[in-house]
């Protein structure tokens, strides 16, 4: 039945190929994925996939369904498809969101064989407004045995963790005047934003080396001879594991309270993007994906150890359904995420090829979970008695 499997993704490579070309060729930003999503849904409902769409009032978020009406497991895969601004398809999304598609394809072939459901969700916006983390809060996920999804990359690894976020904007208030005729009866919100910066420089100084504080300053003033009255910056506050957050955002607001103390402006900190939980990867599953990939001809000492390669609203889902998030190789090249390099590597024939092996360890880590009991079991106790979860 595994071969099967690979043999429907290598006869239906074309397609695949296709669909991640095409949304390679049409970027869009988060909620912004209309031609992307709907190209998704337009391969899914080929395949007699039933779709919901506008899920949680998400214009391109969607849930595809695929019941075998015959009771199991419920395996899902999960799709991304936003682009990044003026480097497009710089991490890859048009081949996670095909990669997830075909996997969720493959299984339904044979479902009728091995019973339960798959579903494919479409979850935009994994950049910026992170979909998932609202699927996850509306209980989306709790129909659900497993989440799978699988990320390009510069090489193999298996899923690691990644770190919990927190997306702080600070704003500061002043009193306008002009600079060299007047500059006494000005507050100077750009000083504000300036102190904040140095004051979160030295904080680090006493942070643990797995936290990362960077930040922007995203409104400045307009012209050099007027005092600043309204200043604005953006942070991304992340750590290790979600319980670190909540002391470490306290102090990063104490730096922006004493900013605004010392140069007399008012201030007001507010969340500009929703928060990622850290990814609990599900080892069980890991081993699962891990296995199906060597089957596929890649030697195990090219799949590395998993690392954090940022945050993740995967990680959201994690902490209420197993999840496994591994890397697939597609480029032999140093490129790195978030590059003009990786996102020509998206669209390379390496990286189409490795969209399909990725498809094929999917698929086959479902089908271990339609089809072997145990292995369900040991998903779900590892899961269970994981430490209390965000």
């Amino acid at each position: 039945m595994k071969e099967v499997l690979t043999a429907f993704l290598d006869e239906q490579y074309p397609l695949f190929k296709e669909v991640a070309r095409y949304i390679w060729n049409h970027p869009e930003l988060g909620y912004e994925e209309i031609k992307s999503s709907a190209k998704l849904i337009e391969t899914l409902e080929h395949f007699g996939f039933e779709v919901e769409r506008n899920i949680e009032g998400m214009e391109t978020a969607f849930i595809a369904t695929y019941d075998s009406g015959i009771p199991g497991p419920v395996i899902s895969y999960l799709a991304e498809y936003d682009a990044l601004p003026e480097i497009n398809h710089a991490c890859g999304h048009n081949l996670i969101g095909t990669m997830s598609t075909a996997a969720g394809i493959a299984v339904s072939t044979v479902i009728e064989e091995t019973g339960g459901k798959v579903l494919v969700y479409g979850t935009p916006a994994e950049e910026t407004g992170g979909a998932k983390v609202h699927l996850a809060e509306k209980g989306y996920f709790d129909r659900v045995d497993a989440a799978l999804m699988c990320h390009p990359y510069k090489a193999f690894e298996r899923s690691g963790s990644s770190m919990a976020m927190e997306a702080l904007q600070f704003d500061f208030k002043g009193k306008s005047a002009h600079a060299a005729a007047s500059p006494h009866e000005g507050i100077n919100a750009l000083d504000a934003v300036i102190a904040l910066f140095n004051s979160v420089n030295a904080l680090r100084q006493q942070m643990t080396p797995d936290v990362r504080i960077h930040g922007v300053i995203t409104a400045g003033g307009n012209v050099p001879n007027v005092i600043p009255d309204k200043t604005q910056a953006r942070f991304y506050v992340r750590a290790a594991t979600v319980e670190q957050l909540p002391d470490l955002v306290r102090r990063v607001k104490d730096c922006a309270a004493g900013a605004a103390l010392s140069t007399g402006c008012e201030w007001e900190a507010t969340h500009y993007e929703l928060g990622y939980a850290n990814l609990l990867t599900n080892e069980s599953l890991s081993d699962s994906f891990t296995k199906n990939l060597a089957s596929l001809g890649i030697p195990a000492e090219e799949i590395e150890t998993g690392n954090d390669h940022g945050s993740l609203d995967l990680g959201n889902v994690s902490q209420v359904v197993p999840a496994v998030h591994p890397y697939i190789k597609i480029t032999d090249a140093s490129h790195n995420l978030h590059t003009t390099e990786f996102c020509d590597a998206a669209n390379s024939e390496q990286g189409y090829n490795a969209m399909l092996t990725g498809a094929k360890a999917l698929a086959l880590t479902g089908y271990d979970l339609l089809t072997d009991p145990h292995l369900l079991q040991h998903v779900k106790e590892e899961f269970q008695t994981r430490e209390k979860r965000a």
